[in-house]
Parts: C-alpha cells; sequence; structure tokens
C-alpha cells in the first residue's frame, strides 16, 4: 500500500486508500467507536482485509466465467484474487488515480481496458456528512462495442454481541458449492429472514435478496448505535463467514449472476459515452 489519506469532520473520520479505491476505516469520533472493520495495519495488503471495496465493472460472480452480450460470447479475465471467477471484477484490485482531496471528500479515478470488451472510465467519491458518509460510483463505457456493466459495495460491518439487523426483501437466491444462485425462493428460512429484526446467527451466510427496500438497520444498545445502509438498489448481498465480528451488506445494482438470468435483471447496457451511476450512504445515530 502507497498512500493513505484521512477524511474528518467533527463527527467520524474515515480513511482511504488509492490501492483499490478501499476504505480502511471508519469511526465515530464521540468514542472512537469502528463502524466499519478497521483494517489490520499489521497484515500484508488484500483489499478483503479492508473496511469496503468497490465491486466493478460487475458484482460477485458469473457462472463459467463467461456469458453471452449481443450475439458474442465473453470469457472474462482471470483474477488474481479467485481461480475460477473474475471475482467482483477488477476496480478492487486496481490502482486509482487521486484527483481531488479536500477535509471531508475525496475523488479518485480508475481508466481500464480488456479484449473481452470491458472498457472503462470510472469514478469513486466518498464524503463525509453530518450524519456519516456517502460513497458514488460513476462508470463509463469507452468502448466501440456496446457492453453489459454493473457495479456494488462491499462494506465490512463491525457487528457486536447484541447488534440485530433488519432489512425488508421479496425472496432470495440460496447458494450452491460454486457461491452461485440457486431457483430464487419467495419463502425465508428462519436464518435468512431479517424482516423482523434479529441478532445474526453465528454461521456461514452468503446470501443474495431481491426487493429489497434500499434500507437496512443495524442496531447496537451497548453502543447506543443505530447505522443505516442506504442505497437505490432493490439487490443486497449479505456475507458473513460465521466467526462473529464482522456482517458485510452489500449493495449491487444486480443480483449475482445476472447475466445468465432472463432479462440481466439491474445489469445495464451500455454505449460508447453512456454512463452507469451507483450510490450508498452509511449513517449513524443514536438509538432512540
Amino acid at each position: 500500500m502507497t498512500n493513505v489519506y484521512t477524511l474528518v469532520n467533527p463527527q467520524f473520520r474515515l480513511r482511504v486508500t488509492p490501492d483499490s479505491a478501499a476504505l480502511l476505516s471508519f469511526e465515530r469520533l464521540a468514542d472512537a467507536l469502528p463502524l466499519l472493520r478497521p483494517r489490520e495495519a499489521a497484515t500484508g495488503w488484500h483489499p478483503g482485509e479492508s473496511a469496503c471495496f468497490p465491486m466493478l465493472p460487475v458484482a460477485n460472480r458469473v457462472r463459467d466465467n463467461r456469458f453471452t452480450c449481443n450475439g458474442r460470447e465473453i470469457l472474462l479475465p482471470g483474477s488474481p484474487l479467485d481461480p475460477h471467477f473474475f471475482l467482483h471484477g477488477d476496480g478492487w484490485i486496481q490502482r486509482w488515480q487521486l484527483q481531488t482531496l479536500g477535509a471531508e471528500r475525496i475523488v479518485l479515478e480508475l481508466r481500464i481496458q480488456h479484449e473481452c470488451g470491458f472498457d472503462y472510465a470510472a469514478r469513486i467519491v466518498y464524503r463525509l456528512t453530518e450524519r456519516g458518509m456517502a460513497a458514488s460510483l460513476s462508470l463509463r463505457h469507452c468502448g466501440a462495442e456496446p457492453m453489459l456493466y454493473g457495479a456494488g459495495f462491499h462494506p465490512f460491518f463491525t457487528l457486536w454481541r447484541d447488534t440485530t439487523l433488519r432489512f425488508s426483501a421479496s425472496g432470495y437466491w440460496p447458494e450452491d458449492e460454486n457461491h452461485l444462485p440457486q431457483e430464487w425462493c419467495g419463502m425465508f428460512p428462519d436464518e435468512a429472514d431479517f424482516r423482523r429484526g434479529k441478532r445474526p446467527p453465528r454461521s456461514w451466510l452468503n446470501i443474495g435478496y431481491s426487493g429489497w427496500a434500499g434500507e437496512a438497520v443495524m442496531q447496537t444498545p451497548s453502543r447506543n448505535l443505530c447505522l443505516r445502509l442506504r442505497s437505490q438498489t432493490p439487490y443486497l448481498m449479505l456475507y458473513q463467514d460465521g466467526e462473529g465480528g464482522v456482517i458485510c451488506l452489500e449493495p449491487q445494482s444486480h443480483p449475482v449472476d445476472a447475466h445468465h438470468m432472463p432479462g440481466n435483471p439491474g445489469l445495464v447496457m451500455l454505449g460508447k459515452g453512456e454512463t452507469l451511476h451507483f450510490s450508498m450512504q452509511i449513517l449513524a445515530e443514536d438509538i432512540t
């Protein structure tokens, strides 16, 4: 890792690196409370150990690492971080360029071209607000041939023993042994149902939801903390490894493997010069 930039306002501190355009920490200043999992500086750099990273030009996995676009078979690149998939795309493994830096706002940019047809310029803006932080991503297609794009963010939330999680959704996709979606279900098993709010079980969870209402609420009474994740997408990915301490709530523009679903839900076909926009907010407040 080369550079680390710190954004501060009276309420919050946010640390950002151009490596992977990743967040390294996000904390409440009044009590130095880590709202996102802070990266352990003693470990070697891996974006999966960060507090949050972007997902582009795809989110999560694509079956067989290939799909069809306008009659063309698109073979996705390999990934140095996964032996089978172009996992989360490549925005999280690139070094971005710093464009603007202020006390409460940073702008990073990236230019990437792949033989498969992904040819894009991306911009990420992270900023602090009085209520928390906001992240926005724009991706502009630069290639002559149209291409399917998707995006998302992958935040790692700190999870305490009394933290409860609540959000609504219309259904979910169980995963198979390759972490790809099986048939969509409209009835939730207990471990996947957070509509009424509860403590997440201490078990492996890797669940893709549809019909998400765009907000997830995490409450931790012992820290007098209510966190709200907001995004404009109806697709949310929930992940935890079962070891405790961290839970990921990942807003994505499309479900996992949308490239092989009828109608490619949530994916955006971009012609040259056209742009995809995606945003996320994390708001912190006292429990009332």
